[in-house]
Order: structure tokens, then C-alpha cells, then sequence
């Protein structure tokens, strides 16, 4: 057992997907931020439990070869990138670790994964930022990301993920909020107006939207905020208000105003015109995104006459893509702006033999199921939390041959696997996809095939 407060030296063994080393002194766990696998440590030691320490990284005694200098000042304070300090090669290590252990220990499945599909490019990849609002000791406006298990925001508008051009738009947002004298709103108090700033861009496009989430939709001097935006970016194509007036930390409330442009933006995904909404999901790393679904189109097989069911399909990008290689599709999505998306999508494509309808996916997989809808394939694409089990019951009762499982959690993923092949399906193969580089997350593709239909 160790000592609050007194420090250790020890050798980190392995990384949680926090970006925590554990290592161990006299065989008792301890968890250190900011080191690496090999790292030789003295940490000191914060917080003990009765199975486990948390320590604070005092000094590296002997670094570890994967070690490497965080490219971006405020990595240490700021929550948002788990691994700037190691190699993108050890990340991938890292996750492809992750992914296995899930699937081996609590899936139970002897089999390995393929290798993780890496990403090819590490910065400013992500086509959406939400910042939240916060003004300085001088009592000016700033934009950042909350510290770690905080709400304290760490001032970054040159952020190291996000698209390039997003940097610039921040600090011309926070001048005029400033020349404007425009109120920031306080969580403490729950005063003031602005609360965040959100962004979304096209990548194939170049599209771009800013959305400012406020408390009230009518924001003082908004047709000047708008035409200084315009004129000095005129990728700008769509400014819209979100009004939030809830004391909550859910960023976007119910309803949004367009107040100059277009309502939403355009982009191209596997060669799919898609309209994206400022509270539609859309995923925020589209290249590579595209070769995720292109895995899982690759995985399912298609030979052109299958019937596709698209479950949590949102606006529809994934079923979309893969509409050119198989005879019909249906999607699924409980969002109904998303549904009403995914239609539009489906129309500006000429896309007729798809059909798409709001409802909560277990529910809608019964619907299905009772009407006699036998997909040949079905891809389903769920929240973190995975399937509920009646989504998994609705898919063995409809029978398709195959299911193509994209997740964005290697434990649910494993957990739903688990829950798929007791009922009749088997793991014939499954791979990580790095969606987002330096972060801890890692999304996963799995191919299940009814065990009376291997051959296929």
C-alpha cells in the first residue's frame, strides 16, 4: 500500500485510452496522466484507494521510446487529446490493444482483429468545433475547451484538431463580441447571453456554418456580426442563433433560427450529396469516415441485389453511400430532423428505392420484423451505450444474412457481438478504425454471418 503525498519511482506498464500509465509499487496499481508505456517514473501520489492509487508525474526518469513532445501548448490543461505525447504509432498500438481486449476478454471471441486502420492525417481533422464562451480578468470574451473533468474553459482558438480555417473565424466572433459589448453567459450565475460557438464545415465543399448558441434568438447588433463574418469569410454560407436557455451543459437547445444563409451546409461523402443541419449528427473526421463505411461496405459484400436496412442511420450517410451497391434501402433514426434530412439527401441524390422513418431503432426493428421486412444485410450504427436488447432480438427475428456492427465503444461493441452470436450469428471478422487521431477513442467494425449461411 502507498502513501498520500509521498512519492515513488516505478515503470509504466501499460495506457488507458485517458491517456493514464498504470504502473505498480509493491504490486499495488497506480494510474499517472502524461506518460508512456516504458516510462521510467517518480510520480507522487494523490489520492489511494483500497485497490488503487492515482499519482501526479513528478519528473521522467527514463523516457520511454514512444515518448515524444506535446506539439501543442495547452495539451497538459486542456481535456480534449489523450496521447500528444506519444507517437501516433503507439496510439495505434494502443487502440488496436483496446479493441482486442474488448473483444477476447469481455466478448469472449477467440479471434484476433484485423490491424487498426490508421488515419492519415493527425491535425485539423475535425470539421465541427463547439467552443464554449467565457470572458478573462480583463473582462474580455475568450473561446476554448473545459480542463480536464471541469467546466473551466482553457483558452485555444488555434486548436490543433480542427480544420485550419476555424481559428480565424473564432478571433473575429470574439472581437466583435467584444466591440459589441455583447453579455457571455455565466454557468455559476446563469446570467448572460452567449454561451458557445459552434462551427461546421463542408470539407469537400468548403462550406461553412456558425451557429452562436445563446440564450434568447434575438441577439443584439446580429445583421452587423453578419455582415462583418461575410465579408471576411466568405466561405460563411449559413449563420444561425441556437437558443438555450436552460441551466444545463447540454450545448444546444431545441430550437434554431437561421438569421443570414442558407439553413444548412453541403458536403460529399462516398460520392453522396449530403445536407447537413446544425444539430444533425454528421461525422466530424469525413475522409476518414469515408473509409470506415467503405470497410463496412467491404465487409457486407454487396453483390448489388441485397436489400439494405440502415439502423440509427441519422441522416442517412452511411445507407446513402452504399445505395449504388444494392437493389433497396430502408433507414431507421429517431431524430426527426435527421429523418427529414436523410430524405432530402436521398431526393437530391435521385436516389428512389429508399425509404426512411423516424423511430426509436428497437422499436422500429419490430415494426419491421411484424411487417415482414427481411433485409439481406442489415448495418447498424449505434450510440455508445450499444443496443438495447430488443434491437438485437428485432435483427435475429428478421434473419438477414448478414450484419455489418459500426461502433464507436470496442465494450458495447463486444458486449452486442456477444449478444448476436448467442442467438444464432457468428464474428467472422472485426477491426478498429482511428476516427480521431490523439484522442481516446476508437470506433470498430464487425462482420456477423448466421451460422447456417457461412458460405455466402
Amino acid at each position: 500500500m502507498i502513501v498520500k503525498n509521498k512519492s515513488y519511482e516505478a515503470v509504466i506498464e501499460d495506457l488507458t485510452l485517458e491517456g493514464s500509465g498504470l504502473c505498480r509499487v509493491d504490486g499495488f496499481a497506480v494510474f499517472v496522466p502524461m506518460t508512456a508505456v516504458g516510462d521510467r517514473i517518480r510520480f507522487k501520489a494523490v489520492k489511494v484507494q483500497k485497490n488503487v492509487g492515482y499519482g501526479l508525474l513528478e519528473q521522467v526518469i527514463t523516457p520511454s521510446p514512444a515518448r515524444q513532445q506535446s506539439d501543442c501548448p495547452v495539451f497538459r490543461q486542456c481535456g480534449g487529446c489523450a496521447f500528444r505525447h506519444i507517437s501516433y504509432e503507439e496510439e495505434l498500438r494502443l487502440k488496436g490493444k483496446v479493441v482486442s481486449d474488448a473483444f477476447h476478454r469481455l466478448g469472449g471471441f477467440p479471434l484476433d482483429p484485423e490491424p487498426v486502420l490508421g488515419c492519415p492525417e493527425q491535425h485539423h481533422y475535425r470539421n465541427k468545433a463547439q467552443y464554449p464562451l467565457g470572458v478573462d480578468k480583463e473582462g474580455h470574451a475568450v473561446a476554448g475547451f473545459y480542463a480536464r473533468r471541469s467546466h473551466r474553459i482553457v483558452p485555444a482558438d488555434n486548436c490543433l484538431l480542427q480544420d485550419e480555417s476555424f481559428g480565424p473565424i473564432v478571433r473575429t466572433v470574439l472581437s466583435l463580441i467584444d466591440r459589441y459589448k455583447l453579455p457571455v453567459y455565466d454557468e455559476e450565475t446563469g446570467r448572460g447571453m452567449l454561451r458557445h460557438l459552434f462551427l461546421r464545415r463542408g470539407p469537400s465543399t468548403g462550406e461553412t456554418m456558425v451557429c452562436l448558441v445563446a440564450t434568447t434568438r434575438k441577439i443584439p447588433y446580429i445583421n452587423e456580426i453578419c455582415q462583418a463574418l461575410t465579408a471576411a469569410f466568405p466561405e460563411i454560407v449559413s449563420i444561425t442563433v441556437n437558443v438555450n436557455a436552460e441551466r444545463t451543459n447540454v450545448i444546444l437547445g431545441r430550437n434554431t433560427v437561421t438569421v443570414w444563409g442558407k439553413d444548412t451546409i453541403d458536403d460529399i461523402l462516398c460520392g453522396v450529396k449530403l445536407s447537413i443541419a446544425p444539430a444533425a449528427f454528421y461525422q466530424v473526421n469525413s475522409p476518414q469516415a469515408q473509409r470506415l463505411y467503405e470497410l463496412g461496405y467491404e465487409y457486407a459484400g454487396f453483390k448489388g441485389n441485397e436489400r439494405l436496412l440502415d439502423l440509427y442511420c441519422g441522416i442517412g450517410s452511411i445507407g446513402l453511400g452504399a445505395y449504388r451497391q444494392v437493389d433497396s434501402l430502408v433507414g431507421v433514426e429517431v431524430v426527426p430532423p435527421a429523418v427529414e434530412s436523410a430524405k432530402k439527401n436521398a431526393a437530391q441524390n435521385h436516389m428512389e428505392h429508399t425509404e426512411f422513418f423516424c423511430a426509436d431503432a428497437g422499436e422500429a426493428a419490430v415494426q419491421l420484423a411484424d411487417r415482414g421486412e427481411t433485409p439481406d444485410v442489415i448495418i447498424v450504427d449505434p450510440p455508445r451505450k450499444g443496443c438495447d436488447q430488443d434491437v438485437i432480438d428485432s435483427i435475429v427475428r428478421m434473419a438477414p444474412e448478414k450484419v455489418v456492427m459500426i461502433s464507436c465503444n470496442p465494450a458495447t461493441a463486444a458486449r452486442d457481438a456477444k449478444m448476436l452470436c448467442e442467438q444464432g450469428y457468428e464474428l467472422i471478422r472485426y477491426r478498429g478504425v482511428d476516427m480521431f487521431p490523439r484522442t481516446g477513442h476508437v470506433e470498430t467494425v464487425a462482420l456477423f454471418v448466421r451460422t447456417d449461411k457461412k458460405d455466402i
